[in-house]
């Protein structure tokens, strides 16, 4: 699971966006529900008792065996699941009384890209008001979680998730060269003040977690996404990535979310897209070149997230694979955090690489594999009710999910055990 609530600075008002209209800011974050917060702790399912889950003093293991005795089987699917934010999904900017209607009445996993300006390709940049200032933005992002926090039984707080491999994906932000360009630097210094940088910036916004860095080794220079990578040097993206994973992470700021896992960026013909990619790499090269940087930057940088790939390798894709996903990413190289998929990695089980018949027998696939969190651009009723079938018609045991909500939880340990505030 996550944090068990997110702090956020906020920073000074700034220019507003030509279409918004100035809002006033409050000095101090007030809670609606100020009988939950007490000294020390916070009574997050409202009963008026100190909980287990709710006492900083008590062991982790402890705190989430706890909060799963309480949870339901609504509460723990719709932790599995990304909201995508602002304009991509999600239609509201803010909490509205529907909420307490719709699917993320019971939580939800994270909320990604919201109120980052992208609506989509091509438009301009979104102009809500609480899209910027940061101060605004800060303020909005508190204001969702507040909802998570004080609306929803449990109160279990959401992830923030944005991009960050060249900066901080906002209206306003710090912008890098590609990671391309940074891996010609060769400066691993130079590389941790970009994470830390990023990192920074995201906190300031209200984010939590960020997704990079890119640990895919280039290998065809006619791949479309070549400008993502370090370079071709298995170890130049290792030394690379752990710095900047030590930026990100540093003094809990946010969580970092490496990519992607695994044999990603040496494609057939430089394939992409919909194209089942069908790599051609022997084991040899899959383990030295492709494997290596990962490995790397879990043992040595604490890295946090993993991002699973939607392709295949040997006939078999990746995000549909416990060889991958479990055997070799969390019992050989000891990964103790979560793994999120990319965008319509589980939906190509079955449309792409025909693993699956339909949906539900790809979220089957994909949690069993060791999915942690679905994220795609697409309503998380489309993962979350198959989900909730498979377990009610005994397709899936309620103890996989468990199992899987475990690491997503131990990630909470690396971010602050603190209420919004400003």
């Amino acid at each position: 699971m996550k944090k068990l609530i997110v702090a956020t600075l906020l920073l000074g008002s700034g220019t507003l966006l030509s279409a918004q209209k100035t809002a006033k800011i409050p000095a101090y974050y007030k809670p609606a529900k100020s009988e939950m917060y007490h000294k020390g702790w916070i009574d997050f399912n409202k009963n008026g008792i100190k909980d287990i889950y709710e006492d900083p003093a008590a062991t982790l293991d402890a705190r989430i065996e706890n909060l799963l005795q309480q949870m339901t089987l609504e509460e723990k699917t719709c932790q599995m699941v990304t909201l995508y934010g602002y304009k991509r999904v999600l239609k509201d900017a803010l909490p509205t009384p529907e909420w307490k209607q719709m699917l993320w009445k019971d939580g939800i996993g994270a909320i990604d890209e919201h109120l980052n300006g992208f609506q989509q390709w091509g438009l301009s940049p979104s102009d809500n008001e609480n899209v910027w200032p940061a101060s605004r933005h800060a303020w909005a992002l508190n204001e969702i979680q507040r909802f998570f926090v004080e609306d929803t039984r449990l109160g279990i707080p959401v992830d923030f998730t944005n991009e960050g491999i060249r900066g901080v994906e906002s209206y306003k932000a710090t912008n890098f060269p590609t990671q391309l360009g940074l891996g010609h630097t060769w400066n691993r210094e130079l590389i941790r003040q970009v994470g830390l940088i990023t990192g920074r910036e995201a906190r300031m916004l209200g984010y939590t977690n960020v997704y990079a860095p890119i640990l895919d080794v280039g290998r065809d220079q006619r791949w479309g996404r070549y400008e993502e990578v370090y370079g071709e040097s298995p170890y130049l993206v290792a030394e690379l990535g752990t710095e900047m994973v030590r930026g990100l992470q540093h003094n809990h700021q946010v969580a970092a979310t490496a990519k992607h896992f695994a044999a990603y960026s040496n494609n057939k013909g430089a394939r992409e897209g919909m194209a089942r990619v069908d790599p051609q790499m022997p084991p040899r090269e899959v383990e030295n070149i492709h494997i290596y940087p990962f490995k790397r930057v879990i043992r040595e940088a604490g890295l946090l997230g993993v991002m699973s790939s939607y392709n295949d390798y040997d006939g078999i894709p990746i995000q549909g694979s416990y060889y991958w996903l479990t055997t070799r990413l969390r019992k050989e190289m000891g990964f103790r955090g979560y793994v999120v998929s990319d965008s319509d990695a589980v939906e190509y089980l079955y449309t792409k690489h025909n693993t699956a018949k339909d949906m539900k027998e790809a979220v089957r696939q994909s949690v069993e594999a060791g999915l942690n969190v679905r994220c795609t651009f697409r309503s998380p009723d489309s993962f979350v009710l198959p989900l909730r079938e498979l377990v009610k018609e005994g397709g899936l045991s309620e103890e996989v999910i468990n199992d899987r909500k475990v690491p997503y939880r131990t990630v909470r340990r690396s971010l602050p055990n603190r209420p919004c505030r400003s």
